[in-house]
């Protein structure tokens, strides 16, 4: 019975970790144990990691939550090392791209990883699990409608306006705290004609980048940010609902899928590998959908057609975006706009 207790059980907790955000154990710690790096939120893949331990009960999963640039840097560490996860997942998929490309990742093949589109696998050694928007929010107790921007341009048109009301209340991810936040950001460089114009736009109304998706939220659901740019739309949560809403912009939406990685030194490969086909199977992607990390266009609620879906791929072009002088003259324009970082989160 107590066995059987350990089994179903979840425990979140601050257990240390050397720059893990928080920590939660899954399944019976009679089983074997499988260290899991995710930049995602334990709350958000949590029943996702529960369920399946609960199919595999001789398996249980140390979950550790990072921060995108803290989880490749020791993810790098750990490849020169011979240390490490024994599987990592991330929305920082550039970062993940050159992590394989240093041959710190183990290769995998199966039915569920063969039957993955070709823009969301790489070289056997990658896969793209998840499918998320890059939205904008607002509030919608303090935007007035007329004021939503559907697109791009509309949002700039909103920033030339000079309405004092905007003001300091627009926020986006800072793309040095946040390898995501760079990731957007970069591939709306290569992507938009409007990109110059966003940044003097975010100049014109003082906004406000900051580090993290749930961050922003809460500052949207508050109040404290009246529209967000670029946000994840999968952590848009029922909680924020009631005056938080989700626009695809209509000009395009990008997409991301966080890559799903086996560390060439991983200890526990094996359920490594139980894990990724979990994921990918079919009773993996529901519940993925249930938790919002897989997202459908749906044309009636967001007008946005399917020509404007423009998906991020898993890919060797993503090691542009790595690329050190490319990164350091994307940085200098990007804090033209918003000044010195205050602070560098992980």
């Amino acid at each position: 019975m107590i066995r059987a207790a350990l089994t179903a059980l979840t425990i979140f907790s601050a257990l240390p970790a050397s720059a893990a955000e928080e920590t939660a154990v899954f399944g019976s710690e009679f089983g074997r144990p499988l260290l899991f790096r995710s930049t995602t939120d334990i709350r958000v893949l949590g029943p996702t990691i529960q369920e399946f331990t609960r199919l595999n009960p001789d398996i249980h999963v140390i979950y550790e939550q990072w921060g995108s640039n803290a989880l490749f840097d020791e993810s790098r560490s750990d490849c020169d090392q011979g240390r490490g996860a024994d599987a990592i997942l991330s929305s920082a998929v550039h970062q993940m791209v050159e992590l394989v490309n240093s041959a710190c990742a183990a290769p995998y093949r199966s039915p569920q990883t063969e039957a993955l589109p070709a823009d969301r696998r790489w070289r056997n050694e990658l896969w793209g699990i998840t499918r998320e928007a890059a939205v904008m929010i607002y509030n919608t107790a303090l935007v007035p409608p007329e004021d939503v921007p559907h697109s791009r341009f509309e949002l700039l048109d909103l920033m030339r306006r000079n309405n004092p009301a905007y003001q300091d209340r627009i926020a986006t991810y800072d793309i040095e705290a946040s390898g995501l936040g760079y990731l957007f950001a970069f591939s709306d460089s290569l992507e938009a004609s409007t990109f110059g114009a966003l940044l003097e736009g975010f100049s014109r109304v003082d906004a406000v980048a900051t580090c993290c998706s749930n961050e922003i939220i809460q500052g949207v659901s508050s109040g404290r940010y009246l529209i967000a740019y670029n946000v994840l739309g999968s952590y848009v949560s029922t909680q924020y609902r009631d005056n938080v809403s989700v626009v695809m912009p209509e000009d395009y939406t990008l997409f991301l899928s966080r890559a799903y990685m086996i560390p060439r030194h991983a200890r526990n490969q094996g359920d490594a590998t139980r894990l990724l086909d979990f994921l990918l199977s079919a009773r993996g992607e529901a519940l993925l959908k249930e938790s919002g990390l897989v997202q459908r266009r749906d044309p009636e609620e967001t007008f946005l057609p399917e020509s404007s879906e423009r998906a991020i791929p898993i890919d060797p072009m993503l090691l542009v975006a790595r690329d050190q002088h490319r990164r350091k003259r994307f940085i200098a324009q990007w804090r033209a706009t918003f000044g010195a970082p205050q602070f560098l989160s992980p």
